[in-house]
């Protein structure tokens, strides 16, 4: 394409505090973890580092608090040349932090408070038309208010722009409002989670997506971790292999596919060039601490690719 791929991504932007530990605790048991990384993430964020790694002019659509995280994360997105106008600090509210817990098999549980998040609105949407109308994609998820997210499908839409929804963390959602996205990107618990389908094997992953085409969503992806990810569309539902790696962290991982794989159909690659491409970039996410500092440059992934494709 003659210009470069234009993200827009309305979503969450957090602060991590991740703990490292050979084991979770149980329920009321107190242990000591080996290691501690502060660092910035939210879904909306990490989508949109992603994407602008992956070479795409980005902007992000957010709200964060006036506390001491606030003007960091702003500065953060300064710093990665991600546009910031829509960024809107919210008097009297704390950014949105996720304390996060790895261990040593590099599994994640996450516990996200919303914070400014939570106030991200319509209005704040609708300011933004402008930006929203030069993009190829816009990119939500589910940690800001579900009225914004269905407002951001539905203003996409009617701008002509492609929308693409990650429902996480996992919801139950009204099918109907869904049916403006141009893609649905869960995992599988997240798909379990929306249609209380069992996702326990292929053809159960398979069951679950054309029920939810059946619903009447364009397309859906439905990562699979290890096992790749899936494509379901009205014509036929492809599974695209994943990449081997020995994963140190994985968090962050399916915001490295969502935010690359916008970047590679807004390039004009098919759905499933895009999505292999977008499983090496998440598989490379893998292999170092940390969500955003994890995602690797375009370069540096078309060296991979050159080698393993």
């Amino acid at each position: 394409m003659s210009r470069s791929p234009r993200v827009v991504v309305v979503g969450s932007a957090n602060v991590d505090l991740t703990t490292f530990t050979d084991q979770f605790p149980r329920p009321g048991e107190t242990i000591f973890g080996k290691d501690f990384h502060l660092g910035f993430g939210g879904k909306g964020a990490n989508q949109a580092f992603a994407a602008r790694r992956c070479g795409a002019e980005v902007t992000m659509i957010a709200r964060i608090g006036d506390d001491l995280f606030g003007q960091a994360t702003l500065d953060n997105f300064v710093s990665a040349g991600i546009e910031t106008r829509h960024v809107l600090i919210t008097p009297g509210v704390s950014s949105g932090v996720a304390p996060i817990f790895v261990d040593s098999a590099g599994q994640n549980r996450i516990l996200v408070v919303k914070g400014a998040n939570d106030r991200l609105s319509p209005s704040d949407v609708d300011a933004a038309a402008d930006v929203i109308r030069e993009a190829d994609f816009v990119i939500a998820q589910l940690e800001i208010p579900l009225a914004t997210v269905f407002h951001t499908l539905e203003l996409a839409r009617s701008l002509g722009v492609r929308p693409m929804l990650n429902p996480a963390p996992g919801h139950v959602l009204d099918f109907d409002r869904l049916k403006a996205a141009d893609f649905v990107i869960p995992n599988e618990t997240e798909a379990e989670t929306m249609t209380g389908l069992p996702m326990s094997d292929s053809a159960e992953v398979d069951a679950c997506a054309r029920f939810l085409l059946d619903k009447g969503l364009r397309q859906v992806i439905i990562t699979l971790g290890a096992n790749g990810s899936l494509h379901a569309a009205p014509q036929k539902i492809t599974q695209v292999p994943a990449f081997e790696v020995t994963a140190v962290d994985s968090t962050g991982a399916g915001d490295a596919f969502i935010g690359s794989l916008a970047c590679f159909l807004a390039e004009g690659r098919s759905e499933s060039d895009a999505m292999s491409r977008a499983n090496l970039y998440a598989a490379l996410s893998t292999l170092t601490i940390g969500t955003q500092k994890s995602f690797v440059t375009r370069d540096r992934f078309e060296a991979e690719w050159a080698k393993r494709s």
